[in-house]
């Protein structure tokens, strides 16, 4: 069976991470959505929340919805992997300045576990956005459809 990861915090999930899924779970058996647990970071959603917001984004997508289970994450990724018998990370890449960061990243996960990293790119249209932007422009009121899944969308709208 071939399995993939797809590691990140979701604080919350955009488009532009639904996207990298869903075209992950074209691409392999199953997809397992990582979802990082740092207890010294502050997120708007608990990771509960957040993987729940995950599972629901996905079920309208007829191959996502079968094969993309959703975990929580803490420590090393590539412990994660291990693990889970995940031999392959996906990543999608906004611009060329996530490239450097993400190869160091790929690069050592390999050196550590033998996990290699794939890297999409991510479709122009969601090529600027990142969850924190997402929160920042909700936060003062401003529109956020389109950039994020209607589930999230409602609950962006409740919390803040």
């Amino acid at each position: 069976m071939r399995r993939a990861a797809c590691p990140g915090s979701f604080d919350p999930i955009t488009n532009g991470h639904l996207d990298i899924i869903i075209r992950a779970s074209k691409l392999f058996d199953e997809v397992v959505v990582a979802v990082g647990i740092n207890k010294t970071k502050s997120t708007l959603f608990t990771v509960e929340e957040r993987m729940e917001l995950i599972r629901q984004a996905v079920r309208d997508h007829p191959q996502a919805a079968t094969n993309v289970v959703v975990e929580p994450s803490h420590g090393l990724l590539v412990d994660f992997c291990r693990t889970r018998g995940i031999s392959s990370i996906v990543k999608g890449l906004r611009a060329v300045s996530d490239f450097d960061y993400e190869l160091q990243m790929a690069q050592m996960n390999n050196r550590l576990a033998g996990v290699e990293t794939l890297f999409m790119s991510t479709n122009p249209q969601y090529a600027f956005l990142s969850s924190s932007l997402v929160k920042e422009v909700a936060r003062y009121g401003g529109d956020v459809s389109g950039l994020v899944p209607d589930v999230v969308l409602k609950e962006l709208r409740e919390r803040l």
